[in-house]
């Protein structure tokens, strides 16, 4: 096993582990896919592929637009949940940066928020324009830096472990799109909880716990919770947490 597979091997576990509760907790989730499936617009009659379907939450959208629809995740416990959904036309286990298809095959690539997880990003858009016809259109939700700062920020007053995952910069994911026709945007998107517990529960709900490089040790248990709350910066008495989010759209020549 290579290092790259085992590290895609255990995203897919983190992700298998909040299939059954994900819908649960994915809001920010569910409103990056709205947007960008505005931003798109509405199709019909088209071959789809969602890449990195989830439980299938956006293909069932689409599909209910008359189009058929691929669903494709790292996870098989995710595919099974998209399947138990009954969300799409076939169900696909793959990677997203050696997708499992012909070149010209689908009329769409769709992808919120998964995209994060990849190793190279401008591979994974040239696995999107490989597999994606003439005329079609590849459309993309991805983190950037600037995620999650909040979280971060506490972090480091309570240890110097890695608790969290880097992102691209903004700018780093325009120079991947650079090479194709395309239109990008960027947006952030801040949500607010009551108590620091369920924060963490939807962070941990969503499968956003995996680290590339894994956990370095530190604080654990009631002390270590204690502390990261009393290090919090808080607004008007929640907690916030931010999330940096980028939109592109590749128009297939």
């Amino acid at each position: 096993m290579t290092p790259v597979d085992s590290h895609k091997q255990r995203i897919a576990r983190t992700f298998g582990r909040a299939a059954g509760n994900y819908d649960r907790h994915a809001g920010l989730q569910r409103a990056s896919g709205q947007r960008l499936m505005t931003t798109v617009g509405p199709r019909s009659g088209w071959t789809i592929l969602d890449a990195g379907c989830g439980t299938g939450w956006f293909s069932r959208l689409w599909r209910a637009q008359d189009n058929r629809v691929l669903a494709l995740d790292l996870s098989p416990d995710m595919l099974a949940q998209a399947r138990g959904n009954h969300s799409a036309h076939a169900y696909l286990a793959g990677d997203i940066e050696h997708l499992p298809l012909g070149t010209a095959t689908v009329d769409m690539c769709f992808s919120n928020l998964a995209v994060q997880w990849c190793d190279d990003l401008p591979r994974a858009l040239a696995e999107f324009y490989r597999v994606t016809r003439p005329g079609g259109t590849i459309a993309v939700s991805t983190l950037a830096e600037g995620s999650l700062s909040e979280l971060r920020q506490a972090w480091s007053y309570v240890d110097q472990g890695v608790h969290l995952n880097r992102f691209l910069t903004s700018s780093a994911i325009a120079q991947a799109f650079a090479p194709y026709r395309h239109q990008i945007s960027t947006a952030r998107h801040t949500l607010h909880y009551p108590q620091l517990s369920a924060l963490l529960h939807d962070l941990k709900g969503v499968g956003a716990g995996h680290l590339r490089d894994g956990r370095a040790p530190g604080l654990t248990g009631r002390l270590c919770l204690q502390r990261l709350e009393a290090a919090w910066a808080r607004y008007e008495g929640h907690f916030p947490l931010s999330y940096q989010l980028n939109y592109g759209v590749i128009y297939r020549d």
